[in-house]
């Protein structure tokens, strides 16, 4: 492993330990926040009580039990009525999905996915009965909230449902929810109906407010919460904008907008305007990992649109609630496939059209995700051996001139000696020269392998299809595996040791301690500084990194390491170590041809020689 890759490696494990140290902060402070919050609420309900405790035993027995006269909350009679009719539950359900309706403000109270399961195989709730609320807030000559009316139910079928809110004024308000067959897709009509008497003239905005808290659904709440985030999208973007994942956020759009999103890591719940919002405020707020309900995050969106002209016409809306499959979310044609993390555009454009399109092939023939990840692995290793060839020949070579080079070290000892130093490197760059060997030569195409490292370091979390999908000692690839559970938290490894991530960090030690092996030991403290990094820190960190991360992540890695194992013993035993010595003997003391670059560096060299001998002659 050579010095780039291993400042790649320390800077990527720098940004992911950096990154949960920050979690675990804002998380323990959002605790204490909501601790604190409960502790209020309790304080103020028992203040109330004890206050309306006493105003009753201060009332005479006559007035104690007569019962309170009715209190009108609502100007228009029909909405009155309506706050107090029975509410009723209307279910609509194809393949996919089923979607509870409640009268209660027309709007979806729950969305079970039929398709897939809770990681402790119960029902798989995008959200469940009472955790959504999707309201109405208008002005009619007052300002009111659709969720606090029971609307009537005037039309219903197998797939669709038509709820309506009456004015004693005249006309209407309408929602039509239409479940397609076999999708994941409902559309929305929102209708005004004859409101031009009810609706003031002047007013030409209403607000959605739809807020959703989405319970947790898979194994480890870490890679759950880091995975799940809110986007919204502006039309004709290149993506959507996010925020969340893993921390409270929020976000202000004061401009038209298309859709929004609140993702969890697999599932989504997902609405769009045809028409477009005209503005909206979002937010999304997670849940501590220790919530006795065990949600994950609460997302809110208070969106505004247009009013039809005249108080009279329909708003279109439609919405997803369904997995994050990647062909399914871009089948739809609104760019919601964009909300899978998939990388900058050099990753992601070699994880879409290089990296999916070759999963879903083997997917067709092969039903072990284990043994897909595998050929998926040796096809990108003989894909990329071309570029990683020069590197792993480079190495082989410098293994056979390791003789020669412990006879330069020996030669130079002195590392506090500059001028003893510059002869050391002159003697190892002529002799590289003459054994054809480039110290640098396998840095560029090792990485240039950088960007497949990424993508897959960002497609194997968020695939869909390896959730839940065992192999060997591991029941679920898109989480960790756990061959020891702690039963508490511990610094750094967390609850837990994956054997996968533990397996990988050993194969990144053997390789490590295999390529450094053919490095020449010497008295130079910065090479065993970088030794020690590459054969002992960049494992164990790494091992730190992915033991809560998907075991098929650190599969693949171990996998890769493997493989490059295989690769640097074959190209070793396939070099004639003494035909290169041979070489280089042969061609001792005899003069080599000399490139331009050589020549100026050989100049700078000589002019540096100079001027350390002046400094010593004037001291």
């Amino acid at each position: 492993m050579d010095k780039n890759s291993v400042i790649g490696f320390i800077l990527i494990a720098v940004i992911f330990i950096g990154f949960s140290v920050f979690q675990s902060g804002q998380m323990r402070k959002q605790a204490e926040l909501q601790a604190q919050l409960d502790s209020v609420a309790r304080a103020e309900a028992l203040q109330q009580q004890v206050a309306e405790a006493e105003r009753l035993a201060a009332l005479p027995d006559s007035l104690r039990d007569r019962p309170a006269a009715p209190v009108t909350i609502y100007k228009d009679s029909a909405l009155e009525a309506a706050s107090h009719a029975q509410e009723q539950i209307i279910v609509l359900e194809n393949e996919k999905i089923r979607v509870e309706f409640t009268t209660r403000g027309a709007q979806p109270s729950s969305v079970l996915v039929k398709d897939y399961k809770n990681y402790d195989s119960t029902d798989l709730y995008l959200f469940k009965p009472g955790g959504a609320e999707y309201s109405l807030n208008l002005y009619t000559g007052e300002a009111i909230r659709t969720q606090d009316f029971n609307f009537q139910v005037a039309e219903r079928t197998d797939s669709t449902v038509v709820m309506r809110l009456p004015f004693a004024g005249g006309g209407y308000i309408e929602q039509k929810y239409t479940l397609h067959p076999d999708s994941y897709q409902v559309s929305n009509l929102l209708s005004f109906v004859g409101m031009q008497q009810v609706i003031p003239r002047n007013v030409s905005m209403f607000d959605i407010d739809f807020h959703v808290t989405m319970p947790r659904m898979e194994k480890g709440f870490k890679n759950e919460s880091q995975y799940s985030k809110l986007n919204y999208y502006f039309e004709g973007d290149k993506k959507p904008v996010e925020i969340g994942r893993g921390r409270n956020a929020s976000r202000r759009a004061d401009s038209k907008l298309s859709w929004f999103a609140f993702q969890q890591q697999f599932f989504s719940a997902i609405m769009r305007a045809p028409q477009q919002f005209a503005s909206g405020e979002l937010a999304v707020s997670f849940f501590p990992q220790d919530d006795p309900d065990r949600n994950l995050m609460t997302c809110s969106a208070l969106m505004r649109a247009e009013l039809p002209a005249g108080g009279q016409g329909s708003v279109p809306f439609e919405f997803y609630f369904g997995p994050n499959h990647f062909r399914t979310l871009k089948a739809m044609g609104h760019r919601y496939e964009k909300i899978i993390p998939l990388g900058g555009w050099l990753v992601g454009w070699f994880t879409q059209y290089a990296i999916i399109p070759m999963f879903d092939f083997f997917s067709r023939f092969i039903s072990s995700y284990g043994l897909i990840i595998l050929l998926m692995t040796l096809v990108i290793k003989l894909v990329v051996f071309p570029l990683t060839y020069k590197s792993f020949a480079s190495s082989a070579k410098m293994s056979a001139l390791k003789p020669e080079l412990d006879k330069i070290n020996a030669k130079y000892p002195h590392q506090d000696n500059q001028q003893e130093m510059l002869k050391k490197q002159q003697a190892t760059m002529d002799l590289y020269k003459r054994a054809g060997v480039s110290p640098v030569g396998g840095c560029l195409p090792t990485l240039l392998t950088f960007p497949i490292l990424w993508a897959m370091f960002r497609f194997f979390p968020a695939s869909i299809e390896l959730r839940q999908q065992p192999f060997l000692w591991c029941h679920d690839l898109s989480a960790y595996d756990s061959i020891v559970d702690f039963g508490g938290r511990v610094p750094l490894i967390g609850d837990h040791i994956s054997l996968f991530a533990l397996l990988m960090a050993l194969t990144m030690w053997l390789y490590s301690k295999m390529t450094m092996s053919s490095q020449p030991a010497g008295n130079d403290p910065n090479a065993a500084s970088m030794r020690f990094m590459s054969v002992w820190m960049m494992p164990i960190m790494m091992f730190f990194i992915c033991n809560s991360l998907s075991a098929a992540l650190s599969y693949y890695y171990l996998l890769s390491q493997l493989i490059s194992i295989v690769q640097t013993w074959a190209i070793r035993k396939s070099i004639d170590k003494d035909a290169i010595l041979e070489k280089v003997r042969a061609s001792a003391g005899k003069p080599l041809p000399k490139s331009k670059w050589q020549q100026r560096l050989e100049e700078a060299q000589k002019m540096q020689e100079q001027q350390m001998r002046q400094q010593q002659k004037r001291k």
